[in-house]
């Protein structure tokens, strides 16, 4: 077994860590510059959270963080929808309609493209209608508390998938949901992000005449290192959390002041001890991507921080991800390339986005197979 090493920079050292994961509220009170702080309030965030004592729903099951995944169960998704897209796009096999006459409500208080249609596209091939419910069609947390939003929609659909801000707003939809939400991104977590980048990762390293919906994922990513460079935002938060579960390791580079969240980050340091991978932090791009098969970047002006752009772009000088930046480096010679989307000029050059080490739009297609695959879970077998 592999030890797992930590280099820390300006982060907390490892300790040791409940099994449950953290509320949101206990994390954004150790929450870095990059993300939104959830006070202790009846109105949070600007959405309004009922102060009654009502009791919560429960025995629901839910896809909010990346802890809620086990190894097996991440393998398990992955595998899964590699399968669906093997029956859909290479068989042209129809699913069989297990959600006909069943309605998905997407609640995205932020826009979005890739979600948006992956998971409309997703629900049809299952046989199901997607609602699609922006911030201008209902009351998310405006003029009604998110408590009474979630008990009136959730008792008229029989699935919701939530793109929020803060992620206490999806705690507390989920708190009181009678039907299974996913996460389609918080401010802290973006779990089905990360099932797509790993399904893309696994298609990529299947061994040529084996088949990635029969192969297991931790036969073809063991030992794999992954580098991240960029902001210590929400997609790097889930890379840290998941990557350990399939063995994979981890080196990331943020600039001063933009580190991941220090209680997730700590989280991820006991995912790593457990499995036997590698977790090292850097401020320096060259440290990270040193010996990197695996190279990632993201935005580093989410949505919501459109003020700070000026003073973002100018703290992340020097991480331009370059083929000159990567291959100086020390990155290993086959390295590839990843992005959520969408991308700008700034976080990554032509020459390597549009080169044939990028697999962005295979990875973007993917979100809605991994989708599929967690709706099918939840919708259809009734849990993970």
């Amino acid at each position: 077994m592999l030890k797992s090493t930590i280099r820390l920079t300006s982060v907390v050292a490892a300790q040791t860590l409940p099994l449950t994961t953290p509320s949101a509220a206990a994390i954004a009170s150790t929450t870095a510059r990059s993300f939104h702080t959830s006070p202790q309030s009846s109105k949070q965030n600007n959405k309004i959270y009922s102060t009654a004592d009502v009791p919560a729903v429960s025995g629901v099951p839910h896809l909010l963080t990346d802890n809620d995944l086990s190894p097996k169960q991440l393998s398990d998704i992955i595998q899964s929808a590699c399968l669906f897209k093997h029956q859909a796009k290479v068989l042209g096999q129809p699913s069989g309609a297990p959600l006909a006459g069943k309605t998905m409500a997407l609640m995205f208080s932020k826009r979005s493209t890739r979600t948006r249609v992956a998971t409309e596209t997703a629900v049809a091939y299952l046989g199901g209608h997607a609602m699609f419910l922006g911030s201008q069609d209902i009351q998310l947390g405006v003029n009604e508390s998110l408590l009474d939003t979630s008990k009136v929609v959730s008792s008229m659909v029989d699935g919701i998938m939530a793109r929020v801000g803060a992620h206490s707003e999806i705690e507390t939809l989920a708190k009181y949901s009678t039907v299974p939400i996913i996460n389609a991104l918080s401010d802290l977590y973006h779990p089905t992000q990360i099932l797509a980048d790993l399904m893309t990762l696994h298609e990529l390293y299947t061994p040529a005449g084996s088949d990635p919906h029969t192969t297991a994922p931790t036969s073809t990513l063991k030992n794999l290192r992954l580098a991240w460079v960029g902001d210590g935002n929400n997609i790097l938060h889930s890379l840290m959390l998941q990557l350990p579960k399939v063995g994979m390791h981890i080196t990331m580079a943020t600039p001063k002041g933009y580190e991941p969240n220090a209680e997730i980050l700590k989280q991820a340091q006991k995912n790593a001890k457990v499995h036997g991978t590698e977790l090292e932090v850097y401020h320096d791009p060259k440290d990270a991507l040193k010996n990197a098969d695996i190279i990632v970047t993201d935005t580093w002006i989410s949505m919501g921080q459109e003020e700070e752009k000026k003073q973002r772009i100018a703290s992340f000088a020097g991480y331009q991800l370059t083929t000159d930046l990567i291959e100086k480096s020390g990155a290993n010679a086959d390295w590839k390339f990843l992005h959520c989307l969408p991308r700008k000029q700034e976080e990554v050059t032509d020459d390597v986005f549009y080169s044939p080490r990028s697999h962005v739009f295979q990875e973007a297609e993917n979100r809605k197979w991994t989708i599929l695959a967690c709706i099918n879970q939840l919708l259809v077998k009734k849990g993970f």
